[in-house]
C-alpha cells in the first residue's frame, strides 16, 4: 500500500484472455476524459528496457529455466518501478498497470513451480516495498480464455499455448487473492463497458476522497 496522497497505484491481473487490455485501456481513457491524472503502463514492457524483453519472454525460441524467466521480469519489474511507476506516484498520479508482481507469483510461482517465498521477497525488493493500493481481478474459466485467445488476431504466446498451463494459472490467481483485502474479483464474462464502469467507481471514490 502506498503512502495516502501520493498517487494510486491499480494493477490488473487474470489468465490471458481475461481482458485485461481492454480494461487498462477503458479506465485510463475515462480517466483522461474526467481530466484525472492517469499513467496506463504494463509489465513486461513499461520501459524501453522492457520492450526488448516482452518479445523475448512472450515468443520464447528455446526453452528458458523458470529462474531464468522470473528474473527476466523481476528485472523489468525493478526498471519499471524505479524509473516509471514512482516518479509517476509522487506526481499523485492514479497508475494503471496491466500486470504486476502477482503474474510473476501465479505464473511462475503455481505455474512454473518456483519457491513464492523467494518470489515475494525479489518482487519486494524489485518493488521498493511498494504494493499496489488496488488489484483488479479478471475472473474467468480456462476455456471461456481459450475461445478468445483463438478468435484474436494475434500471434499466440508461449504463455498460451497449453490448456493445462492456463487452468493451472487460473487455480493459482483463485488460490493467491484468498483473503486478499486490496483484491477485487471482477465477473470476466461481462461486457467490457460494464467492467470499465463497475471498475471505475472504485477509482473514483478513492480519488475523491484522498486526491482531489
Amino acid at each position: 500500500m502506498n503512502t495516502k496522497n501520493d498517487g494510486l497505484l491499480i494493477s490488473i491481473e487474470g489468465i490471458d484472455g481475461s481482458g485485461k487490455s481492454s480494461l487498462s485501456q477503458g479506465l485510463a481513457q475515462k480517466c483522461k476524459n474526467l481530466g484525472y491524472p492517469v499513467l496506463l503502463t504494463k509489465e513486461p514492457g513499461g520501459t524501453p528496457f522492457g520492450m526488448q524483453l516482452r518479445p523475448l519472454l512472450n515468443y520464447q525460441t528455446e526453452p528458458l529455466d523458470p529462474k531464468t524467466e522470473f528474473l527476466c521480469f523481476a528485472a523489468d519489474r525493478a526498471q519499471h518501478f524505479s524509473y516509471v511507476i514512482l516518479p509517476a506516484l509522487k506526481e499523485r498520479k492514479i497508475v494503471i498497470s496491466d500486470r504486476m508482481a502477482d503474474s510473476s507469483l501465479v505464473y511462475q510461482g503455481y505455474g512454473r513451480g518456483l519457491d513464492k517465498e523467494m518470489i515475494n521477497l525479489v518482487n519486494n525488493w524489485a518493488m521498493q516495498n511498494h504494493k499496489p493500493d488496488f488489484v483488479f481481478y479478471l475472473k474467468i474459466t480456462a476455456d471461456e480464455a481459450l475461445k478468445r485467445i483463438a478468435n484474436r488476431n494475434t500471434e499466440i504466446t508461449s504463455f498460451e499455448k497449453e490448456y493445462s498451463f492456463i487452468k493451472t494459472i487460473s487455480e493459482g490467481f483463485d488460490t493467491a487473492f484468498t483473503h486478499r483485502k486490496e483484491v477485487i474479483t471482477f465477473d470476466a464474462t461481462k461486457e467490457p463497458s460494464i467492467l470499465i464502469e463497475e471498475a471505475f467507481t472504485i477509482i473514483q471514490d478513492y480519488y475523491k476522497k484522498h486526491l482531489s
